[in-house]
C-alpha cells in the first residue's frame, strides 16, 4: 500500500500482516479521493476505524490540515504512527487508541469539528449505524459534513433519514461500496 498522490505521493505504508485490517485498494482510494479533492485543502479529517491508516494520511497528504485518526487495535496504532512519521505528517495527526465509539465521545467538546469523515469498520456489524447514530447528536460535524462509509455491498442505509442524515451518493465496486451522507439541513 502507498500514498498515491500529495506530499508524500509514493511513499510505502506499513500495514498488519494477516486479516485483522483490511486496506482500501489504490484503485478504490484513488477513485474516492478524486470524488472528494476538492474538500481537501486545510481541512479536518476524520478516519474512524482506521486500521493503517491509509485513507487519513492520503487526506494530509492531499492538503487536510488536520487529521484524527480512531483506531481499536494497538498494533494497528502503533502501525499508523510509524507510517505518519515515514510520511513525516505526524505534526497534522492524532491517533485515538480506542473503538469509535469511545474515541467520538472522546472528541467531543474538545474543538473539533470534521470537513470530512470516512469510516471503514469491519463489514456486516451494524457499526455504521452506530458511528451515525452518535454523530447525529454530536458537534464533532457542521452542516458541510461529508460522511463517507466503506461498507459491503449488502449493507442498508435505510435507517440513515431517521438519524437525520440524506444520502448524497452510493458508488459501488465489486465488493464493496461508499456511501456519502450528509446531515439533513434544518429548514
Amino acid at each position: 500500500m502507498r500514498v498515491i498522490a500529495g506530499s508524500a505521493r509514493r511513499l510505502q505504508l506499513k500495514t498488519l500482516e494477516g486479516l485483522e485490517t483490511r486496506p482500501t485498494t489504490d484503485r478504490i482510494k484513488e477513485t474516492l479521493f478524486n470524488m472528494i479533492h476538492d474538500r481537501l485543502a486545510g481541512s479536518q479529517f476524520l478516519d474512524c476505524f482506521a486500521g493503517s491508516g491509509g485513507i487519513g494520511i492520503e487526506a494530509l497528504s492531499r492538503g487536510a490540515g488536520r487529521a484524527v485518526f480512531i483506531e481499536k487495535n494497538p498494533r494497528a496504532a502503533e502501525c499508523i504512527r510509524q507510517n505518519l512519521r515515514t510520511t513525516h505528517l505526524e505534526e497534522n495527526a492524532l491517533v485515538v487508541t480506542c473503538d469509535a465509539v469511545t474515541g467520538l465521545k472522546r472528541l467531543e467538546g474538545k474543538g473539533y469539528c470534521f470537513d470530512t469523515i470516512f469510516m471503514d469498520p469491519p463489514y456486516n456489524h451494524e457499526l455504521e449505524k452506530q458511528v451515525l447514530e452518535i454523530l447525529s447528536v454530536s458537534g464533532l460535524l457542521h452542516e458541510e459534513t461529508v460522511v463517507i462509509a466503506e461498507a459491503s455491498l449488502e449493507t442498508d442505509f435505510s435507517y440513515a433519514e431517521a438519524l437525520g442524515f440524506e444520502i448524497m451518493k452510493n458508488k459501488e465496486y465489486k465488493t464493496n461500496k461508499h456511501v456519502f451522507l450528509r446531515k439533513l439541513s434544518k429548514a
